[in-house]
């Protein structure tokens, strides 16, 4: 027989698609739980379904958690046996919560965590990039400039680079990874767990013109990137071009590879070799 439930906020991680991936604690806590706050709770009530409980819900997201807070908290010390889940996963992690467990641990209420699915993990465990240090930031942001500002800024972080990224950006967030951190190899983790699971494996450029060649990109999205080039500036930009047409490159495919490894636009490389060369370029051969 299960042991009865302290009382205080429990943290759940739940499954990111397969139902099955949910541990035996976790859905001991659900049964238990006096009332359960979820992102979203459709999603949720699903989960219970499944589980064949029926529980309270209230739900818990970005847009009511900074004033759901303070009514959560006002139950947490009552007594009650709280539930926080997100809609896929473990709670907090790029999902609202923070804002709870600071005020519960604040207020001397216990708070454990459930653990268990993770899509940042699980991606990282099957990449086939290096594991032994990642940073996770999230997602990336939705503008350009800012997106490429922050890529340039951890492009000397070491150990992989994790972020989460909406299909419908993906594409242009991996042509600044081009720009920005030089062609690194990737991994896209699409639909984890799910019937459509899928791992794309290249550099930045071959993974970015296999979804292009895709009529659309769906599913969730985990994007890690590996090791970055360093950049080399002694090389004269000339010499670069040249080394890359010896590679199997075109002049222009050469010259736009050699401009990423200096952080310049292909515009400002192209002008310069054609100060260079007086004029003619190895790109308008």
């Amino acid at each position: 027989m299960a042991a009865v439930l302290a009382p205080g906020l429990y943290i759940v991680a739940t499954p990111l698609g397969n139902l099955g991936d949910l541990s035996a604690r976790a859905a001991e806590v659900l049964r238990q739980a006096d009332l359960i706050a979820c992102e979203d709770t459709r999603q949720t009530r699903k989960l219970l379904a499944h589980l064949a409980l029926e529980r309270p819900t209230i739900s818990y997201h970005e847009h009511n958690e900074a004033e759901r807070t303070p009514e959560l908290l006002e139950r947490l010390r009552a007594g009650l046996r709280i539930a926080l889940v997100s809609d896929a996963g473990t709670p907090l992690i790029s999902d609202p919560g923070y804002r709870l467990v600071r005020a519960a641990l604040d207020a001397g209420i216990l708070v454990v965590p459930i653990p268990g699915p993770s899509a940042v993990v699980a991606a990282l465990s099957a990449a086939g990039l290096r594991t032994e240090s990642f940073y996770f930031g999230g997602f990336l942001p939705h503008k350009q400039g800012e997106r490429r500002r922050l890529l340039e800024t951890l492009g000397g972080v070491p150990g992989t680079l994790v972020f989460y990224e909406a299909p419908h950006r993906i594409v242009e967030a991996l042509a600044d990874i081009e720009t920005a951190l030089h062609d690194p190899p990737v991994v896209i983790a699409r639909e984890l767990t799910k019937v459509h699971e899928e791992f794309l494996r290249g550099a930045a450029s071959e993974v970015r013109v296999e979804l292009q060649r895709r009529e659309s990109v769906k599913g969730e999205i985990t994007l890690l990137i590996g090791p970055r080039t360093a950049r080399r500036p002694e090389e004269p930009l000339a010499d670069a071009v040249r080394r890359y047409q010896q590679q199997g490159l075109s002049p222009m495919e050469a010259l736009k590879r050699a401009a990423r490894e200096r952080g310049m636009s292909k515009r400002e490389a192209y002008r310069m070799m054609r100060e260079l060369a007086g004029g003619d370029t190895a790109a308008s051969k």
